[in-house]
């Protein structure tokens, strides 16, 4: 899903770096009040998983790459705003240090990954638990629908992005068709990993799911 540099043109690069910059600065007001020596350390432990998990990529024609993301694991487990966070964090090193992902792009990336997916997997775990706190078979069902849809609608925008970018060779009738099909499928992979994992948590260590406390 990272876009490199020459995939878009100026119109999407302003866009989609405006969005990050206004929603970055709301984010870290939000952040200020909720970081804390105690999750600090759980930032940087999941921002290395995380990163590792990327580094795994498949290019896929007519699109960029396909890969893990984790970014609704994120949500659910550190809240919108510190979720935000650490996989901006991911996303800025891969882009500065291993060129995975375009400087130009890392509006668009960050917009995709950090927000979208962030956000999908935050609003519906937390609705549901909002709505079934003792169920913990749909608390299964959340997380592995956030992961799924959270991946799913961030190739949508990145699909949209490139499609309608007058850099790219291909319109949104091919970027966006490959880019959702795949992510779809990938997307039922990380909905499995999201859900085994929240659940693990939840009962290895609940102190630490935003969500949860």
């Amino acid at each position: 899903m990272h876009i490199p540099d020459g995939f878009l043109d100026p119109a999407v690069i302003i866009i989609t770096y405006a969005v990050l910059v206004v929603y970055g600065f709301l984010a870290f007001r939000r952040i200020k009040k909720t970081l804390s020596p105690e999750n600090v350390p759980l930032v940087s432990v999941l921002s290395a998983s995380i990163f590792a998990a990327q580094m795994l990529n498949w290019p896929l024609p007519g699109g960029t790459s396909l890969h893990f993301v984790g970014g609704a694991l994120a949500g659910i487990m550190l809240g919108p705003w510190l979720g935000f966070l650490t996989i901006f964090i991911v996303l800025t090193v891969q882009c500065l240090v291993f060129h995975d992902g375009g400087i130009t792009a890392l509006g668009a990336n960050s917009l995709n990954m950090a927000v979208i997916d962030v956000l999908v997997g935050y609003v519906i775990y937390r609705f549901t638990i909002k709505t079934f706190k003792t169920k913990d078979s749909l608390r299964m069902v959340a997380a592995f629908l956030g992961g799924w849809l959270g991946i799913a609608l961030a190739g949508i925008a990145c699909g949209l992005e490139i499609g309608y970018s007058q850099a790219f060779p291909y319109g949104v009738s091919i970027t966006v068709p490959i880019m959702a099909g795949w992510h779809a499928v990938l997307g039922v992979i990380e909905g499995f990993i999201t859900a085994l994992t929240v659940a693990y948590l939840r009962k290895r260590a609940p102190h630490i799911m935003f969500i949860e406390r």
